[in-house]
């Protein structure tokens, strides 16, 4: 009986400790960020060690923007083209959820976990994508500093 006091007040400690992502850190998602693993609902993991593209987000002040794919270079540029999903920020329950909205489809994902380096989605399927920031490449640059 005491061991499962004890697991429960364990439990409980964790769940109230989470941390919470507060509306400031939405600003955060901005920028390049690099896919590094993909968590499956069975635990089962797979990895990116290379990328050949990159994810950037641009949210404005009204909680809206877009997501496009773009692809480093060796001089520390980008090619992009002009797709891109166009997404809302819905702040609600203890959740963040970004919706997305394609001329093909529409769906939401919930940000589990933001700092200035890490983040981190689920989407419906229980998947959980991780992701880093990302830097530029810049192995051309002849010593010259990248944006």
């Amino acid at each position: 009986m005491k061991k499962v006091v004890g697991l429960l007040i364990v439990s409980f400690l964790l769940i109230s400790c989470q941390q919470k992502i507060k509306t400031e850190d939405i600003a955060k998602i901005n920028g390049y960020w690099e896919i590094e693993k993909v968590v499956f609902e069975d635990g089962e993991e797979k990895s990116y060690t290379v990328n050949e593209s990159y994810d950037y987000f641009e949210i404005g002040k009204n909680n809206s923007g877009f997501r496009k794919k773009v692809m480093p270079q060796l001089d520390g540029s980008f090619i992009v083209n002009d797709t891109q999903e166009s997404l809302k920020i819905r702040l609600g329950n203890d959740k963040v959820l970004l919706d997305y909205d394609t001329p093909y489809a529409k769906w939401s994902e919930e940000l589990l976990e933001i700092t200035d380096d890490k983040m981190v989605f689920t989407n419906s399927e229980k998947r959980e994508y991780h992701y880093k920031k990302a830097t530029p490449i810049n192995i051309l640059g002849n010593g010259k500093k990248t944006k």
